[in-house]
């Protein structure tokens, strides 16, 4: 068995045992509240926080959610899993693209000329 094979079954086990997944990222922020005469006003400023908040992309826009530090924790391997997926699956399509283009048996049709249409005498 070559090396692309043993690759192949590897990255597919390992897949299926990562688990549950999050998208996204956990952001800490700190913040500046509206009372005038609070410390996150003064010079230098000492602002409230840090805060986790989980970003994500939902139907094409960023939506952000704050957390508590224990979300914020539980959270974290699940979003840590989906970045190796997401690894693991541009791999794969990688070795997948690799193979491909190795065995090709048709040479390339240079770019700007027309393949020859077939059956045409």
């Amino acid at each position: 068995m070559d090396t692309t094979e043993e690759r192949r079954r590897a990255i597919l086990a390992e897949i299926g045992a990562i688990g549950p997944v999050l998208p996204g990222s956990i952001v800490e922020r700190s913040t500046r509240c509206q009372s005038s005469g609070c410390h996150c006003r003064a010079d230098p400023p000492q602002l409230h926080g840090p805060y986790a908040t989980w970003m994500r992309q939902h139907g094409g826009r960023q939506v952000t959610t704050t957390l508590t530090a224990a979300e914020a924790e539980t959270m974290r391997p699940l979003i840590a899993a989906d970045r190796r997926l997401k690894d693991l699956v541009r791999e794969l399509e990688q070795l997948t693209v690799t193979e491909l283009m190795e065995d090709r048996s048709q040479p390339t049709i240079p770019l700007g000329k027309k393949p020859p249409e077939a059956g045409k005498r």
